[in-house]
């Protein structure tokens, strides 16, 4: 094979071919089923498939793919025009044609370019690559994140259920042979989507519509496995007509903490031995509203795990979110000893989320229990993979040694005469003489006459900062009505070295600060954790 051939350059992704095309990756991925000559991979296979680039090119261009719309292209443009911004809407009357043959709600031109794209393609096929231009939208789970669900999921066997799955999207991920799907949505359209894309690959599946916090249509289901990615931030989710609701098993949660309400809404769907996976916005994990709750669910031995991952997983948003691994017992007698912690948020979202040693803690619970209950994973794993003990002895070093610098720093100041009350000269009249620049580094001397330091220094005294305050309270920046006593460069230089050791000095009393407080939090963390313990002083 050439080198030009294996080269990063010549080599595109099923993704760049579906850019290259202006069609779908699931186009793409109809092409090589359907077309024997379509080339063959260089590398890879799958997802991860890397072909030659001219070979694409070449199969485009005798294919002619890509010189014209694509069929999803011009359904796609005229599914807009029809339904504006209400996609869902549009895609949710689609899969009824191509679910049940029924086109009452589509315009009869929608309904020809729908019955033109199933002549060669699945149904199921159709409906994901409509869907796949909709990702990122409210009512979808990224792939990204669908993905880290299914790998700390794992295999799965039983019903599994979503109580809030949009599009269903993260359902889809559990779709085989072993499970079956159920799932509820309160938007209307976006459940009779999910409804159909499920029952493409599972005829046995349902979604239901309804708001499952105050209309839980599956009341009565225990799953095997409890999978949500829940709306977040919500106030208005029904706390006071839900106040004595059977759910909230751990704590009724408050206005302000709605996720820890789809928690438990979640975990009483879940069968004895089954398990939930919960996307959770991190500040669930620290809040303090939510700590009675948080406190509940590590000493019943529910929590298994909190899963940090790195930004870039959401669809509405860049902040990063955990993944909450619930567990219910089989019986009375099963019992847990650890959360188990995993640090994955500097991970890059589009590799592997399986950890390695150093971003996994697993913490005893009562180390749990403290007063703030806090279920950060970072807070965990930095505390078991640091070396307490040198971290420690180098942080207190660090602390004697910049105090050693700082006694030795202060400048020898003797008595004065009182006010210096001798000639000064403007700031402003330096400038226009040209002896000293202001810059955004703040004033420099131009001449052996003045020192720049002695200049600074006399700057930023009391009676010139009154000077560059108004009346009102408020600073300004201009400096030029400043005034600098009148002395001679010797004296200058002098009152510079002074000034230079205060600036010096303040500059290592603010790192002194920052070392104490990398001290003081190794040493407490040290000591809670076992790490480190109290020596007796000499």
């Amino acid at each position: 094979m050439s080198a030009t051939r294996t080269s990063a350059a010549s080599l595109v992704s099923p993704a760049e071919v579906a850019r290259l095309a202006k069609v779908t990756r699931a186009a793409v991925s109809n092409w090589r089923k359907r077309y024997a000559d379509f080339p063959a991979p260089v590398r890879g296979a799958g997802r991860t498939a890397l072909f030659d680039l001219a070979e694409i090119r070449s199969w485009l261009d005798r294919h002619r793919k890509g010189d014209d719309p694509s069929p999803e292209v011009v359904l796609w443009h005229a599914l807009r025009a029809r339904y504006g911004s209400d996609m869902v809407r549009g895609l949710a009357d689609v899969s009824m044609l191509l679910t049940a043959g029924s086109a009452q709600r589509l315009d009869s031109d929608l309904g020809s370019l729908i019955r033109e794209l199933i002549e060669e393609r699945t149904s199921a096929e159709v409906l994901t690559a409509l869907v796949e231009r909709m990702s990122g939208g409210e009512y979808t789970s990224t792939p990204r994140l669908v993905r880290a669900i299914g790998h700390f999921v794992g295999p799965v066997t039983g019903t599994v259920f979503d109580p809030a799955c949009g599009v269903g999207s993260l359902l889809l991920a559990f779709a085989t042979s072993d499970t079956s799907l159920a799932g509820q949505e309160c938007h209307e359209a976006a459940a009779r989507l999910a409804g159909a894309r499920l029952k493409l690959v599972d005829p046995g599946a349902a979604v239901r519509a309804g708001d499952s916090l105050r209309q839980d249509r599956w009341s009565q289901l225990r799953a095997e496995l409890v999978v949500c990615d829940p709306p977040v931030n919500v106030a208005d989710w029904g706390r006071e007509d839900l106040l004595l609701d059977t759910r909230w098993e751990f704590g009724v949660p408050t206005r302000a903490e709605s996720e820890l309400a789809w928690l438990q809404h979640c975990y009483s769907h879940v069968a004895h031995g089954g398990r939930a996976v919960v996307v959770m916005p991190p500040s669930v994990a620290y809040r303090k509203a939510g700590r009675r709750i948080r406190a509940e669910l590590v000493r019943r031995g529910v929590l298994s795990g909190v899963v940090a991952l790195p930004p870039g997983m959401a669809a509405l948003h860049a902040q990063p979110v955990q993944l909450w691994l619930l567990e219910r017992p089989v019986d009375a007698e099963s019992s847990r000893d650890v959360v188990r912690m995993v640090d994955l948020s500097a991970n890059d979202p589009d590799e592997t989320f399986e950890p390695v040693a150093s971003q996994i803690a697993d913490v005893p619970l009562i180390d749990l229990l403290d007063e703030d209950v806090d279920l950060t994973p970072a807070r965990y794993v930095a505390a078991q993979h640091v070396d307490h003990l040198a971290e420690y002895a180098t942080a207190c070093a660090a602390v004697v040694a910049r105090l050693h610098e700082l006694s030795e720093l202060l400048p020898e100041l003797g008595k004065g005469q009182g006010a210096l009350d001798g000639p000064s000269v403007k700031m402003a009249d330096l400038v226009r003489a040209g002896l000293v620049s202001l810059t955004d580094d703040g004033a420099a001397s131009k001449s052996d006459r003045l020192d720049t330091d002695f200049v600074r220094g006399f700057l930023s005294s009391a009676a010139n900062a009154k000077r560059a305050t108004s009346s009102s309270g408020s600073f300004r920046a201009d400096v030029t009505g400043a005034r600098i006593p009148q002395l001679g460069v010797d004296e200058q230089r002098r009152y510079g070295a002074a000034f230079r050791s205060f600036e010096e000095f303040d500059r290592l009393l603010a790192e002194l600060a920052k070392l104490g407080q990398r001290a003081t939090s190794l040493g407490r963390d040290g000591l809670t954790l076992g790490a480190l313990r109290p020596e007796p002083r000499n």
